[in-house]
């Protein structure tokens, strides 16, 4: 049974849905002040954190009756885990059966189970668990590998990986080592993967691990690892020892992440001092890091390293600078070197669509492209404009009638978010809003996000709208709160009213209180020190810090910062967007020595954060355009073209400022 149809209906919260059937007023951020019991609940709380039991007993004894005792009651149990009795943690599930604090509760008993090798308790609730967590797999795998042999093989696909793993891993590799299945061999593989994944103490650590005789001096390996190019150029590597070609193998790994011709340039000097395999690898880790850089020479590389068995990373990389280069061909090679998985995903289905089409297999491309351009996304709409269809938002808004938002506002998960808002908990709130919502089919979740929206907590609306499969509120999806102060700032500095709606929603869904961990504020996420610039620009002598988070003010600045940026960026949109999220300067560095079809720059932008921040904004102003009225242009034409590194972007801007009023005459 869903998670809404099976509550029973409660008349006595009538009233308090009656209460949010109102106009949207966005929630304020500012937390009440607490009452006397809830702000025992906020000492329990800190108890906890600082293990203080006696004081986390007392304040309990004032909170059986709150909203968030589950909380407390766990907080006691989880500070005596190891202690515990299967019929105490069986006791408290059953009281609390549907609600975070227990599913967190039992997590970490399971876990403290493993860590104590009592298995047979383990192996009875391992099952019931539905965690994806290294750490329990690894106790999971420890308990099978008592009666069942596949287990260890399945530990040790969990070997090759340049991050740390969990203690609870070690056992396993014991077992596999004593066994003969991880020997140098594969600890040296693993040290390269550490290298690769920027891992210098887990370096180290392998090291360690190694056969004295393959061991290097701590001293030497740590000069190879942090000074890679001195080392290597100093000329005193014993290439006939393994353990010194094994150095200078990884110093070449090392210094192709910082300098990958450099690498490439010592590569070709003693290569034949390298086994082939070896050597043939090292040339697929520097053209993987040269194409990172979007340095031209990868392509070359990557053809010259042919046969390497590329990491998905790698293959990714490999079609990215072929992209840049209109080298169609090794897009579809690296393309269907992907495994199944990989080669599902939205933005290898499309391009490898594209691949098609320019190598004259339009029928084959038509097949990827048309089950992708009913998806309602960035790769969608590219996809529906290659099939020359047009992809249109059709909402179907579920009845928020007083009974179903009632069903909504009775849900304890609910009940307990709204609390950890009031308390100021956002996190906390978050997570509850999120356990409350899982499982619930589209109509459901579309009934849970008019409730959040008329709560007026517009990310958990927003996100909660995003979620549906099948049937789609786009008026939730891409709500218009602040339009009052976010038109008038479009109009003012002649910007697309739906391209800043659509980077608000992306920078901080609509929430003013919105606060980075690098300290970027308010709804257009503005840093302190480019608030302070644009108030220097603008002559708001009266501006002050404690102001940037105000509406009126930031969206004014935020506003003004984007103009600001498109003008500098020949008025590109893809160029704007880039510079907004990463800075001007590294946007204009990421354009190539030719021109880019705008779709290639953005799918080529090194930063992971900006690639899908610039792609999320640019689809997200292909729903406001509609919902706002303004003109329609196709993402194509908004991506445009971005002319080449030496290109000068004066008379390069292209007209894309469609107001509101511009539609209507």
């Amino acid at each position: 049974m869903s998670t809404i149809a099976g509550m029973r209906s409660l008349p006595s919260l009538l009233t308090l849905v009656f209460g949010l059937l109102g106009p949207v007023a966005a929630y304020s951020g500012t937390p009440a002040a607490p009452t006397q019991v809830d702000q025992a609940f906020l000492d329990a709380r800190e108890a906890f954190r600082v293990g203080e039991r006696k004081k986390l007993d007392r304040a309990a004894l004032l909170l059986r009756d709150h909203a968030l005792f589950p909380y407390v009651e766990s907080y006691q149990l989880l500070l005596q885990l190891d202690e515990l009795a299967p019929e105490v943690v069986l006791s408290f599930l059953a009281r609390h059966s549907d609600s975070l604090a227990a599913e967190r509760l039992y997590t970490e008993w399971v876990r403290s189970l493993g860590k104590q090798q009592r298995w047979d308790l383990f192996g009875e609730h391992f099952a019931a668990l539905n965690q994806e967590d290294q750490e329990l797999s690894c106790y999971g795998l420890q308990y099978r590998a008592r009666s069942d042999p596949e287990a260890l093989l399945e530990a040790r696909g969990l070997w090759f990986t340049g991050q740390d793993l969990p203690e609870a891993c070690a056992p396993l590799f014991e077992r596999l080592a004593a066994q003969g299945k991880l020997g140098t061999s594969e600890l040296r593989a693993r040290q390269r993967l550490a290298v690769e994944a920027g891992n210098a103490a887990l370096v180290q650590k392998l090291n360690a691990r190694l056969p004295p005789a393959e061991r290097v001096a701590p001293k030497r390996l740590e000069f190879a690892l942090h000074r890679p190019e001195r080392l290597l150029a100093k000329g005193d590597l014993k290439w006939q020892q393994p353990a010194e070609r094994e150095l200078a193998l990884l110093a070449l790994w090392r210094l192709a992440r910082n300098s990958p011709s450099a690498a490439h340039e010592f590569w070709t000097r003693h290569r034949e001092r390298l086994a082939p395999a070896d050597a043939l690898a090292t040339l697929g880790q520097i053209a993987h890091q040269g194409a990172r850089r979007l340095q031209p020479e990868a392509l070359e590389w990557y053809r010259a390293a042919e046969g390497v068995q590329h990491s998905e990373a790698a293959l990714a990389w490999k079609a990215r600078i072929a992209l840049r280069f209109a080298n169609w061909s090794m897009v579809l090679s690296a393309l269907q070197a992907m495994p199944p998985t990989m080669a599902q995903e939205p933005v290898w289905r499309y391009w490898k669509g594209r691949a098609l089409r320019q190598l004259g297999r339009y029928e084959e491309a038509r097949t990827l492209w048309e089950p992708l351009a009913r998806e309602f996304s960035y790769y969608g709409l590219l996809a529906a404009e290659e099939l020359g269809v047009a992809l249109v938002p059709k909402s179907e808004p579920t009845p928020a009638t007083p009974e179903a938002l009632a069903r909504v506002a009775a849900m304890p998960a609910v009940q307990r978010m709204l609390k950890f808002y009031e308390l100021g908990l956002r996190f906390e709130g978050t997570r509850e809003w999120i356990w409350a919502i899982r499982g619930m089919s589209d109509e459901e979740l579309l009934v849970a996000a008019e409730f959040a929206r008329r709560q007026g907590i517009l990310d958990r609306a927003i996100n909660t709208a995003d979620k549906t499969v099948a049937r789609h509120d786009f008026n939730l999806r891409f709500m218009t709160p602040y339009r009052e102060h976010l038109s008038a700032a479009a109009r003012e500095h002649g910007l697309d009213e739906a391209l800043v709606f659509a980077l608000v929603r992306q920078e901080s869904r609509f929430l003013p209180e919105a606060r980075s961990r690098a300290g970027a504020v308010g709804l257009m996420q503005l840093m302190p020190p480019t608030a302070k610039w644009v108030a220097g620009r603008t002559g708001s002598r009266d501006y002050r810090p404690s102001q940037i988070g105000i509406v009126d003010v930031n969206v004014k600045f935020g506003a003004y910062y984007l103009r600001y940026v498109l003008d500098r960026l020949g008025g590109l949109p893809v160029l704007a967007t880039a510079a907004y999220n990463a800075g001007p300067t590294r946007a204009l560095n990421w354009r190539g020595p030719i021109a880019l079809e705008g779709a290639i720059y953005v799918e080529s932008i090194p930063f992971t954060e900006t690639r899908d921040y610039v792609k999320k904004v640019l689809a997200n102003a292909m729903f406001y355009a509609p919902r706002l009225g303004t003109r329609q242009v196709p993402l194509k034409t908004r991506l445009g073209v971005i002319p080449s590194r030496d290109a000068s972007l004066n008379g390069v801007y292209q007209e894309l400022i469609y107001t509101s009023v511009e539609a209507d005459q």
